[in-house]
């Protein structure tokens, strides 16, 4: 499984950056996790739009899925699309047609996003299955219901990725990522605060589910990477990356 950082940004974007955006690719399935503002330039570096597969949200807040506007646009008016264009699976929480149809039709047709993708919202206590990959959901504290998600391979080791979406402190998280290859986990605050994490908290959250590796994310450049980092790795006890947009992670 390989993992490939679109964007990583809190909810403003970083300078050049994009919000919250991630590439998963097994065996030539490509998912996306969110895809969030300034995400679907990013993704145009790494592959064609067209060839995505699937985009998996976390939740419905703007910087984790703005840009399905413009990937929309592309799929419906992109050169050499027409009648048999692509049309991504697009997995999406419950009440998202509604929010979709929201806030694109306040501008235009408010179907723009269920016709480029073949849309379902997902049921957060079953099993998604996406090409090679499956996955399952966790409810985690934020301000609206979001999902952490588990990514499990096809692979007969059955290598895990956890994603924790936007959380708070989660007794669940922690049970939900234990023994992930890696956990992909935000830690958006300088100072605790609910709905989200510091980095101390994220390293902890690590610790505490037994996480293989760490990668910690949601991060604004405003903010001393450095500190970041060293506050996590104290209460993780071991190394802890930093998610980049760019930075491939491999599984």
């Amino acid at each position: 499984m390989r993992i490939t950082v679109l964007g990583k940004s809190p909810s403003w974007q970083d300078v050049d950056g994009a919000c919250s955006g991630y590439l998963v690719e097994e065996q030539g399935c490509r998912m996306m996790i969110d895809c969030g503002s300034g995400v679907f330039a990013k993704l145009r570096r790494f592959t064609d739009y067209a060839a995505v597969d699937a985009v998996v949200l976390s939740h419905l807040h703007a910087d984790h899925f703005l840009d399905l506007v413009p990937f929309s646009y592309a799929l419906t008016y992109g050169p050499g699309r027409g009648a048999e264009r692509a049309r991504p699976e697009l997995h999406a929480p419950p009440g998202a047609v509604a929010t979709f149809r929201r806030v694109v039709g306040a501008w235009g047709d408010e179907a723009l996003i269920e016709n480029a993708f073949a849309l379902r919202e997902y049921d957060v206590d079953a099993p998604l299955h996406v090409g090679p990959l499956t996955l399952r959901f966790q409810l985690v504290p934020h301000f609206v219901d979001c999902y952490a998600m588990a990514v499990t391979s096809a692979a007969g080791d059955g290598r895990r990725l956890v994603f924790g979406a936007d959380s708070g402190p989660s007794d669940a998280l922690c049970a939900f990522a234990a023994d992930a290859d890696l956990l992909l986990i935000e830690a958006t605050l300088p100072a605790p605060d609910v709905g989200h994490l510091t980095p101390a908290q994220a390293g902890e959250h690590g610790a505490r589910a037994g996480a293989q590796r760490l990668v910690i994310t949601h991060l604004s450049d405003e903010l001393d990477a450095a500190r970041a980092e060293a506050e996590a790795e104290r209460t993780f006890g071991g190394p802890v990356q930093i998610a980049r947009e760019g930075a491939v992670f491999e599984l």
